[in-house]
């Protein structure tokens, strides 16, 4: 009998927590495997603690509750790993919704490719969007991929995402903490998987919906987000010093800013929806060009902590 724990990460989000949870408490398919739940409670007051302890009766597996008071993507996630000795972990957001057959198809697909690290798609819901950009939204929050269970080349996010401890979460803590502010975590861990000859595979009806809370569901946070993906390909190159490449990519991306720029000024005059992913696609050419470390925008850890505190001093 296998075991699988599931990690949900959270931080002052206690609807969309108990959502997650009453989702993977609802999971079927399962009989052989044994299921255990880890929550981290990523804030430094601790105020998914009684969220979990109101849940707790209704938990058909067992619940353990943790604190990562260090507020910071990758410190949450391995705090959950040291709270657990399963030999697979299974990650999902406090922001997302596991449909029923989730995990179960998540570890047949596992059993079926062999991978090291399975993820499933994502259904994207930006409520709350504007109409002219609610699609582009949807999409942003979400992925897609093949119809069919297989090995693929390229991996994902953590999020929805299940992985083989032994290969795929080497040591204590396998997650860079230096993108606790910025994240990313999950892309370092996964290039060094890939360098270890580590294989990606693809579970097709492992579904989850990812709700996009009221400040994410907008185009500025969406071309925020968009400019940090854009800057990946030049500060990788830098990584590597390969500083011919670092200006090929800034090269690529004054291209795409002026090319894009001019699409969206166009199709904004015309009031087209198309105009949210000309606005993407420019703001990625831009994060390839302004790669240096000064400009990474912060979206995790202090900053959200931060952010989550003015609201609450503003509604009280």
């Amino acid at each position: 009998m296998a075991r699988v724990a599931v990690v949900v990460p959270t931080l002052r989000r206690p609807d969309s927590l108990s959502r997650a949870l009453r989702s993977v408490f609802a999971q079927t398919g399962l009989d052989a495997h044994a299921v255990e739940i880890v929550v981290v409670d990523n804030d430094p007051a601790g105020t998914a603690g009684a969220p979990v302890d109101a849940l707790r009766p209704d938990a058909p597996f067992p619940l353990t509750y943790v604190t990562a008071p260090k507020p910071g993507v990758a410190t949450a996630r391995n705090a959950g790993l040291a709270a657990t000795d399963a030999p697979l972990i299974a990650f999902l957001d406090d922001d997302q919704e596991a449909e029923p057959g989730w995990l179960a198809a998540l570890l047949s697909a596992r059993d079926a490719t062999g991978a090291d690290v399975v993820f499933g798609p994502i259904r994207g819901v930006a409520e709350g969007a504007p109409d002219w950009a609610r699609a582009h939204l949807d999409a942003f929050f979400g992925r897609e991929g093949p119809d069919e269970d297989r090995l693929i080349d390229k991996p994902w996010g953590c999020g929805n995402a299940l992985l083989v401890r032994a290969t795929a979460l080497p040591g204590p803590a396998p997650f860079d903490v230096a993108a606790d502010q910025l994240g990313g975590e999950d892309d370092a861990l996964f290039a060094r998987v890939r360098a270890s000859g580590g294989r990606f595979g693809w579970a097709a009806r492992a579904w989850v919906s990812e709700l996009a809370p009221p400040h994410r569901a907008t185009m500025g946070y969406a071309l925020r987000r968009a400019f940090a993906y854009g800057q990946g390909p030049s500060q990788e190159a830098r990584a590597r010093g390969d500083w011919p490449g670092v200006l090929k990519w800034m090269a690529v991306g004054l291209a795409q800013v002026a090319l894009w720029s001019l699409a969206s000024s166009a199709l904004w005059l015309l009031r087209r929806p198309a105009r949210a992913r000309a606005m993407d696609r420019a703001a990625r050419g831009l994060g390839k060009v302004l790669w240096a470390p000064v400009f990474e925008p912060k979206f995790y850890g202090a900053q959200e902590l931060a952010r989550l505190e003015r609201v609450s001093r503003s509604a009280g």
